[in-house]
């Protein structure tokens, strides 16, 4: 890693003078936290949406297996769309200011969303339907491309660098709190009668996003602009096109981050939507059984968060992740093992105790990242990313799935495939806490 030492030499310094007001700071980290949760409601729902209902309405044409592989090439669709995002919502929070470009990405998922509540399906209007159903989820991938990047960047710069850690977990609770919003959503609605579900009760979660696309829209015009990006306004040292200048000076930072948060954004997808389909089509489990299996999870994933936030503090983010990443990888084969039993409790144990350890590499993907780029790149860095990251992992579970069929059902590929991601993720974090930047910054 000798060339990334050399370029973090050569890497300019951040703005220096932003005053941050410490008693704003846990305002702003909660309001990053609100619209980021509700933004990973909207796009955590395709998910559950993918294994339990797209592969039945949307491709009928298709057997089962092929019918789950294209709602899941689908659902992959959002994460090859989201680098597209980094490179637009980046350049405008990082030439514009970090709040407008968060208002424009949840006007964009929310509305997205409720579109694909209103979709026919194809019985009514044919091929158009999955192909309007790959646009939506595309527009959705973009918006959301440019979401996390922007919250943790801004919940970042408010806060003392000495206590970034647990600000930075604030808006990490959004996804969460966004599983628990869309699987709770899907748990209430697959109470239904199985007809009335497939005729209109799936549609419940996805149009109840207008009204709560309205919340997130109050919610983020109250958000303040970051004040180091204001200190870069003054000192004029905003880049004309960040997206091309990460790659032109912050490769080696750019590799380190996409390696530490591979496993936050694929783990998650294998544990969640891979483990719904695995568990309901080849195991033949309940569909509620695996849907609460996840709000279980989604629960303990909120206190490792909070508890590896603050951890982060005292032990670096790049040492936590390197231990988490490291922790994951030695429990993917019992986790699968567990869920192969069929057994409710040791599933609903399983998945929990997947989600959970896998979380503390993500916990402290916010800190992590954001302090690996300077000032006039950060959101254009971290959402590139956590965004390449997501296209690199999004087509897991479709991988999981095409090898399943071709191994007889047996689940030690998608273990395998976890283990993988998570030492990555664990090398990702060793050289991270080399590499980090620090901003310097006066605290009121």
């Amino acid at each position: 890693m000798r060339d990334l030492d050399t370029e973090a030499a050569q890497e300019p310094e951040p703005t220096g003078s932003a005053v941050v007001k410490e008693r704003e700071a846990g305002k702003i980290a909660f309001a990053a936290f609100v619209g980021t949760a509700l933004e990973w409601y909207d796009y955590f729902l395709f998910g559950t949406a993918a294994a339990l209902v797209f592969n039945r309405l949307y491709f009928t044409t298709l057997n089962a297996t092929a019918a789950t592989l294209a709602a899941f090439a689908t659902f992959g669709v959002g994460f090859v769309a989201r680098p597209l995002g980094a490179v637009v919502f980046g350049w405008m929070g990082d030439r514009i200011g970090r709040k407008p470009a968060l208002l424009l990405t949840v006007v964009a998922i929310g509305t997205a969303t409720g579109l694909i509540g209103l979709l026919p399906d194809y019985a009514s209007i044919g091929l158009a339907a999955p192909l309007l159903l790959a646009l939506l989820r595309l527009v959705q991938g973009v918006a959301v491309g440019g979401e996390w990047g922007g919250a943790v960047t801004i919940a970042v710069e408010h806060a003392p660098p000495e206590k970034r850690g647990r600000y930075a977990a604030l808006p990490q609770i959004g996804s969460p709190v966004g599983t628990l919003l869309s699987s709770g959503a899907f748990a209430l609605v697959l109470t239904l009668p199985p007809e009335q579900f497939d005729s209109w009760g799936w549609r419940l979660p996805f149009l109840a996003a207008f009204p709560l696309l309205l919340v997130a829209v109050y919610i983020r015009r109250k958000v303040e602009e970051s004040p180091v990006f204001e200190e870069m306004e003054k000192q004029q040292e905003r880049s004309k096109v960040p997206a091309l200048d990460v790659f032109r000076h912050a490769w080696g930072r750019l590799l380190v981050a996409i390696a530490s948060a591979l496993l936050g954004v694929g783990g998650f997808y294998i544990m969640t939507t891979f483990a719904i389909s695995y568990g309901t089509g080849t195991l033949g489990l309940p569909r509620e059984l695996m849907v609460n299996a996840t709000l279980v999870a989604a629960v303990v994933q909120i206190a490792i968060i909070l508890i590896f936030g603050r951890m982060a503090e005292r032990l670096g983010p790049g040492r936590v992740t390197l231990w988490g990443g490291l922790a994951t990888a030695l429990v993917a084969f019992p986790v699968f093992w567990l869920i192969d039993t069929r057994s409710p409790l040791l599933v609903v144990t399983a998945v929990a105790a997947g989600v959970a350890v896998l979380s503390i590499a993500y916990a402290v993907s916010g800190a992590l990242l954001t302090e690996l780029f300077p000032a006039h790149l950060r959101y254009s860095g971290v959402a590139l990313a956590y965004n390449f990251a997501g296209a690199l992992s999004g087509f897991l579970p479709f991988i999981a799935t095409a090898l399943l069929e071709g191994t007889d059902g047996g689940s030690w590929v998608a273990a395998l495939l976890l283990a993988g991601i998570a030492l990555i993720t664990a090398l990702g974090g060793l050289y991270g806490e080399r590499l980090r930047v620090r901003d310097e910054v006066v605290v009121r």
